[in-house]
């Protein structure tokens, strides 16, 4: 991997955002201590050297540009900069950063799923504690934020439907103490869109003011209300990311994953951009089973039963699928919880310790289940996705418009559904499966969201 950003796939303008804001950031850090050599003093007012003219050179450094007083001023003088911008560290004061520059205490990675938003948000976090400045992908900066050990990093990824105040309050507690390896506290939240009310209150007040030297990333499908609250939104700075193209996907799974470039080209298109997606059905048989298996679903719907029989089928295959995902770590956590809690043991107390742990074990159980809940809503919405391409292809087939299809081995079927149903039948069933996604995220019952569903591609 030449850098940290290398795995941001069709992301060019986010890297080149998130590379000046790295660049800045390295400014903000060397001018708490002292300009190196190759930088010349700025004189203040007063014919002294100050700390602040410093940081305006660091940033023109680091950008590679010249600036001009006004231009410097502006930058230290926080002109145009995003509301609550990062506070520098000790001997600086609260300077702010020009938004030019790039850097700012919280953010916001939107774009649809398989875009990267956590790519980008742990590749920003590993350019942040980079000791050179630049994300290079090799140092030990880099190195243990892109695996997951860092000690200044800390991700919170919702294992259940939601992301509860507790856990925030903990989080930003901990947040709040100082670097120990002198650069950056990072605090990454996926999915902030499940954050709950109360979470959300209690990290706003986080953002509002900010400890020093912390940096917010968070990841969204995108600033609407729903995902993001108006008042988190407003003191962050959003990095919008794109769908990348077939292309792009297929050329980082034969880069990447040594994976056959016929094959990377079916699975890329397959997954509609999804990354992720992509090099599971590159590489995994079971996977491209169960996608088999979805897109058989239009020539099974023959009647009301079949329609019927046909939603089981699916949601006890995502059911499956989400139990083998989740088995193999809940076993791992129940015994690591009854060892921690005395199990097995035979000295004195052992009796004692045990007769506490059923809370323990069922405040366990519940996190569980909430995972597992969480784990068959993915898998189900995955199907729903497939899907949704077919009829995408039946209905692009009907209108006879001039764009590949997303299913290469169902186009013939695809095909002749759009010549049997005509493009409003098709846009009809099309539309019926995104309403069942919303009707999931929703917190509608998935049995009965895909049996409405099923019912509607029946009736067209």
């Amino acid at each position: 991997m030449s850098d940290v950003f290398a795995d941001l796939v069709g992301q060019d303008d986010a890297v080149d955002t998130l590379r000046r804001a790295a660049a800045s950031a390295a400014a903000v850090l060397h001018a708490a201590h002292l300009p190196p050599p190759s930088v010349v003093p700025a004189v203040a007012d007063d014919g002294e050297y100050d700390d602040l003219d410093a940081l305006a050179d660091m940033v023109d450094a680091a950008d590679g540009v010249g600036a001009t007083a006004d231009a410097d001023d502006a930058a230290i003088n926080g002109v145009g900069a995003t509301p609550g911008a990062v506070g520098a560290a000790p001997g600086i004061g609260a300077t702010v950063v020009d938004p030019a520059a790039g850097m700012t205490h919280a953010w916001i990675f939107t774009g649809p799923p398989g875009s990267g938003r956590s790519v980008a948000a742990r590749a920003f976090a590993a350019a942040l504690q980079c000791v050179h400045g630049t994300g290079c992908g090799v140092c030990p900066g880099c190195h243990t934020t892109l695996t997951g050990t860092h000690a200044d990093v800390r991700l919170v990824a919702p294992e259940g439907l939601s992301i509860g105040v507790g856990e925030m309050r903990a989080l930003v507690l901990r947040a709040a103490s100082t670097p120990s390896g002198g650069r950056w506290q990072v605090v990454i939240i996926e999915d902030a869109d499940r954050l709950t009310e109360a979470a959300g209150n209690a990290l706003l007040k986080a953002v509002e003011e900010p400890p020093p030297r912390t940096v917010f990333l968070l990841c969204a499908p995108s600033t609407h209300p729903e995902d993001v609250s108006v008042t988190i939104r407003s003191r962050c700075r959003v990095v919008p990311l794109r769908q990348p193209s077939a292309v792009a996907v297929a050329e980082v799974l034969v880069r990447r994953d040594g994976i056959a470039p016929d094959v990377a080209q079916w699975a890329a298109a397959a997954a509609q951009g999804h990354v992720g997606r992509a090099r599971r059905l590159a590489r995994d048989p079971e996977a491209r089973q169960r996608r088999d298996a979805v897109l058989a679903v239009p020539r099974r719907l023959t009647g009301v039963g079949a329609a019927l029989d046909a939603a089981s089928a699916l949601i006890e295959a995502a059911e499956a699928e989400a139990a083998a995902s989740v088995a193999e770590s809940d076993a791992a956590e129940r015994a690591a919880l009854q060892t921690a809690l005395g199990a097995g043991g035979t000295g004195r107390g052992a009796a004692g310790a045990t007769r506490g742990s059923a809370g323990q074990l069922k405040d366990l159980e519940k996190r569980q289940k909430s995972r597992a809940t969480r784990a068959q809503r993915d898998a189900l919405d995955r199907a729903l996705v497939d899907l949704a391409g077919f009829y995408r292809d039946a209905l692009a087939s009907a209108w006879r418009a001039p764009v590949a299809p997303v299913h290469t081995d169902t186009a013939p079927l695809a095909e002749a559904g759009g010549q049997k149903w005509a493009p409003e039948g098709a846009l009809r069933r099309l539309e019926a499966v995104l309403e069942c996604r919303a009707a999931i995220e929703a917190n509608v019952k998935p049995r009965i969201a895909v049996e409405a569903m099923m019912l509607s591609l029946w009736r067209g």
